[in-house]
């Protein structure tokens, strides 16, 4: 475009003045092209010629001077989950809203395609969302709750309208989305945490109680046996030492063969003493060592020459050994040691066998010998005569909780069978671990 010679004077006095410019492109209806001759010219009457190859173009330069002012900007209508809302104030939003869409625009009839937006959800987006002349918004999975949408435009002079349109909405909370609910979860989850804490000290407290009473019952039992048998045992030895101080004088054989037979005697009734002694200690079994502590008390009964012959002793385990309650370890030790000091001591066994069954269901223990038997009067009254072992054992596996059976005929062996049940038996693995690292804080302190 050449210029007139006057503006160019004009330009040339004042250097600071700024040449304005408007770049105008296919969307203002230009349409480039290229020539060897100067293409622009002016007519009389103040318009601009652009001669092309092809084509000749004028604009009227009054008209594009004309000074741009920015386009209002409006929101038209909420779209939520395929259900449309009129953009009214303080919009509400029914619960579980998945899809929200925003539709706003700026009404241009000059040039609408050159009209850009930009958009921002408050407490959602951090920035300004640049949509360029797309006139939707677009948000999912929205939280419940107020929000604030602002939109702004600019014209096709690229002038912005930085008031834009807002529009105020807000999404309702699904029931388990509310303030009471979550403070109702909250309250019931403390409640079951006291719950749970209450019955763990219940089953402290059971178990506790049920230790206690083992103990005290194991007690009372060895008190009535040291009165029943041992302290009757030790009058007995007194009555035939005086009865052998009688003798001595007048008759010194007899008086001898009574002393003989009441040093046999005192012998028997210190075995007693020492089972019965022995019976009152806690056992010092590990974890899995029922296996080996029954092993090691048989070998030890078969060599301490108690009997004339020694029976050959065997003990097997079928299934795999699992961890046992401290209570029913001990009990089932306790059992397993008095039938063996039975068939050793008193049966005169060729052979004792130990079986030991580790199943899902029950904890079996079974000991056989070939031994002389049990009088059938002492199986008939339980031992209630004479023989408290028996009696002993059926009390222990009663408070176990488990179930013993005594057969035997006479010359024709005993074999004693206990079942305990698995809940009873065996430990739970969080049990386990519980009574281990209460054991090591023990130990450490």
């Amino acid at each position: 475009m050449k210029l007139a010679d006057s503006e160019i004077e004009k330009w040339r006095n004042n250097p600071k003045s700024v040449l304005q410019f408007r770049l105008l492109d296919h969307l203002d209806g230009a349409r480039p092209g290229r020539t060897d001759f100067n293409p622009v010219a002016k007519s009389p009457d103040g318009r601009l010629w652009f001669v092309g190859a092809l084509v000749a173009q004028t604009i009227e330069p009054w008209r594009v001077a004309k000074e741009s002012s920015a386009r209002p900007v409006y929101v038209e209508s909420v779209t939520a989950d395929r259900t449309q809302y009129a953009a009214d104030t303080n919009l509400r939003l029914p619960a579980r809203t998945h899809d929200v869409q925003i539709d706003y625009t700026s009404p241009s009839f000059y040039i609408p395609k050159k009209v850009n937006f930009r958009y921002r959800l408050e407490d959602n987006d951090s920035t300004w969302q640049d949509a360029g002349t797309r006139r939707q918004a677009f948000y999912t999975n929205l939280r419940p709750g107020q929000y604030r949408f602002t939109v702004i435009a600019s014209n096709e002079d690229g002038i912005w309208n930085m008031q834009g349109a807002t529009l105020q909405f807000s999404i309702a909370p699904a029931w388990f989305q509310t303030i009471w609910f979550r403070t109702l979860c909250m309250v019931a989850f403390f409640v079951l945490l006291g719950g749970l804490y209450q019955m763990r000290l219940r089953q402290v407290r059971h178990q506790f109680n049920l230790s206690l009473e083992a103990r005290v019952n194991e007690r009372t039992r060895i008190a009535r046996e040291l009165h029943d048998t041992l302290l009757q045992s030790f009058n007995a030895v007194l009555l035939r030492f005086q009865t052998a101080a009688d003798l001595l004088s007048t008759r010194p054989d007899e008086a001898r063969h009574t002393l003989d037979s009441t040093i046999d005697q005192t012998a028997q009734a210190l075995i007693e003493g020492r089972d019965a002694v022995q019976q009152l200690r806690p056992t010092s079994l590990g974890t899995n060592d029922l296996v080996s502590a029954i092993g090691s008390l048989g070998k030890a009964l078969a060599a301490d020459g108690s009997s004339r012959d020694d029976p050959v002793f065997h003990i097997g385990v079928e299934g795999t050994p699992r961890d046992l309650l401290p209570i029913t370890r001990d009990e089932v030790y306790r059992i397993a040691g008095e039938a063996l000091r039975n068939a050793f001591r008193h049966a005169q066994a060729r052979q004792v066998e130990v079986e030991i069954r580790y199943d899902r269901q029950q904890l079996r223990l079974r000991i056989r010998d070939d031994g002389r038997g049990i009088d059938p009067q002492l199986l008939r009254t339980d031992g209630l005569f004479g023989h408290y072992g028996l009696r002993g054992m059926r009390e222990r596996a009663q408070s176990l909780g488990g179930e013993l059976t005594i057969w035997s005929e006479v010359n024709s062996g005993t074999e004693i069978d206990l079942t305990v049940p698995s809940s009873i038996a065996y430990t739970k693995p969080g049990l386990s671990r519980l009574r281990i690292l209460t054991k090591r804080r023990q130990t450490k302190s």
